[in-house]
């Protein structure tokens, strides 16, 4: 994430090329994120067993409460004018799209993903095409949803997210099944895009718009192959920290605990600090030329595993869950609460 901010990416990514190799941050970083929603919300809400009665009525009140603060949260880092797409809105709409689905079990989810992974990237062609965006209310719609992750076709990370926390992602065989399934979905992925890169077509077409895994594209090539990335990054983080290794990552882990705290600490210094020094936050360029991304990156571990080691659960992560827990438990029962 911090590199696809903060880092010039000129070329794209080639696995024979080690110069290209940065550009492997652009696009997977945001669709990792998306997955990683999907894991969390149902590691949250039960693991391998889904939520019934009582606790399903406060997983999805919690899960509602937490969209919208998100969402809220996300807002104002619009309003900063900082140059980056921010993820939060659309993170926030897969929340709420979240809410109806936490009663399905594994295999229905992967279904569903695997369906929409399929059909959406169809009809994100035509959405995109809308005259609406070239608007300016259009733009404003557009940053309001987070529409440079559009949830219409970001839903099928999110359930493919959901649906191996429900499979039992702690598991090491379901690990192992993820590292399998993720690499093999890259691959085809992948390969089908380089083995069609030289093929005549009109750029503007509606084909070489679906039929590509160019970053943030959202066709089908990048849904399948980025997808399948994200699966493999998460399962081979999970196995690597079966090992030693486990504490040698203790920084990045501490990190990772507190996604919602780092994303938005990064973007509030880079506000700030493009106030005080460039006068203006969208020069993304100015911003660049600072060479912010190892002072960035490493304030924010150092800032982050200190956190983590002597107080514990991140700020914006603790804030959210105390506002969520505490609308769920004081909403009263019966008819006017969520539906069982």
């Amino acid at each position: 994430m911090f590199a696809a901010h903060l880092l010039w990416i000129t070329e794209p990514f080639d696995w024979a090329d080690a110069a290209t190799w940065l550009a492997v941050v652009d696009g997977r970083s945001s669709i990792l994120f998306a997955t990683l929603a999907g894991v969390s919300i149902g590691l949250a809400t039960g693991g391998r067993t889904p939520p019934e009665g009582e606790q399903l009525r406060k997983a999805r009140l919690r899960l509602i409460v937490r969209a919208i603060l998100i969402w809220l949260i996300g807002i104002v880092l619009v309003l900063t004018g900082v140059p980056v797409y921010v993820i939060l809105p659309a993170y926030a709409l897969l929340f709420f799209l979240a809410v109806p689905l936490l009663t399905l079990r594994a295999r229905t989810l992967l279904l569903v993903a695997a369906v929409l992974a399929v059909v959406m990237p169809v009809v994100q062609v035509a959405l995109d095409d809308l005259p609406l965006w070239q608007t300016t209310s259009g733009d404003a719609l557009s940053r309001a949803i987070g529409w440079h992750y559009p949830f219409t076709t970001w839903i099928v990370f999110l359930l493919a997210g959901l649906g191996v926390a429900r499979a039992g992602i702690l598991r090491t065989s379901v690990q192992l099944r993820m590292l399998g399934a993720g690499a093999a979905l890259a691959l085809i992925g992948y390969g089908a895009d380089a083995a069609t890169a030289g093929a005549d077509a009109d750029p503007a077409s509606f084909a070489e718009a679906l039929w590509t895994a160019e970053p943030h594209s959202t066709g089908f090539l990048e849904v399948i192959g980025s997808g399948g990335f994200a699966l493999a990054v998460i399962a081979a983080c999970l196995l690597l920290c079966r090992t030693a290794l486990v504490w040698v990552v203790l920084p990045l882990r501490a990190v990772g605990a507190m996604p919602l705290t780092a994303y938005v600490g990064q973007l509030v210094v880079w506000w700030l600090v493009a106030l005080a020094v460039l006068d203006r936050p969208g020069d993304l360029a100015g911003f660049r030329a600072l060479e912010p991304f190892w002072p960035l990156t490493i304030s924010t571990v150092v800032v982050c595993t200190a956190w983590a080691l002597l107080v514990g659960r991140g700020p914006l992560e603790w804030g959210v869950d105390r506002s969520a827990r505490l609308v769920a438990d004081v909403t009263p029962q019966g008819d006017a609460a969520w539906p069982r």
